[in-house]
Parts: structure tokens; C-alpha cells; sequence
């Protein structure tokens, strides 16, 4: 079993910036790759960004592409989400995930293959 703790979040102005943190601890070699979603109040949980293991695969969302970076460490057991350029529609729980289902190139990751779940940090952008 792996153990996800998500960190970083909080109140900012829209175009601020944030860098979220999920540490992971346990089984860490079980899973493929580590994916970042997030849930607004009254909204589903939606896919945000994802990286394999090797981290050469890297689907976004369509809403965050080219505002938000998933990067990890060099040790592997954590990973971020640089977010810049934060809009009051990226206010939510974002929560860190692992699957043990490999990333497809091109493709977004299903939510579904996500086992093992943090506890999620709360981005709030407001003015």
C-alpha cells in the first residue's frame, strides 16, 4: 500500500502562483504512475495531470495545459504541481493518486485505475 500526502495549498489572487507537494511513502515501487485531480464543491472529481514512473509521459487537461507543470524528484517519492496563472475556476480539493495502470501517450488517464488516494489540500483563488 502507498501512502499520499498531499501539501502547498491555499489562498492566492488569480494569476498567483502555487506549488502543491505529494509525498509518497510505503509500496512506493508498486504503481506506474502518480496522477493530481481535483473536486470543486458540487462538481465531479476531475482528472488535472499525470506522470509515469520514468516521467517522459505527461497528459494534462485541456484547462490547465501549458498553466500547470507535474514534475517529481529525483528520489521518486514526490511529486508536485507547479500552477501558475491560477483562475478562480481552479479553486478546489486537489488530491494526489497512484494507479498501477500505464500511462498511454496521448491519452488522459481513466480515474477509475486510481487505487490509492491522499487526503487532498485546498486551493482557494479569489481577489
Amino acid at each position: 500500500q502507498v501512502q499520499l500526502v498531499e501539501s502547498g495549498g491555499g489562498l492566492v489572487q488569480p494569476g498567483d502562483s502555487l506549488r502543491l507537494s505529494c509525498g509518497a511513502s510505503g509500496r512506493t515501487l508498486d504503481f506506474n504512475s502518480l496522477g493530481w485531480f481535483r473536486q470543486s464543491p458540487g462538481k465531479e472529481r476531475e482528472f488535472v495531470a499525470a506522470m509515469n514512473w520514468r516521467g517522459d509521459i505527461t497528459p494534462y487537461a485541456a484547462s490547465v495545459r501549458g498553466r500547470f507543470k507535474i514534475s517529481r524528484n529525483s528520489a521518486k517519492d514526490t511529486v508536485y504541481l507547479h500552477m501558475n496563472d491560477l483562475r478562480p475556476e481552479d479553486t478546489a480539493l486537489y488530491y494526489c493518486a497512484t494507479s498501477t495502470v500505464f500511462l498511454q501517450r496521448g491519452q488522459p488517464p481513466d480515474i477509475r485505475d486510481y487505487s490509492s488516494w491522499g487526503q487532498g489540500t485546498q486551493v482557494t483563488v479569489s481577489s
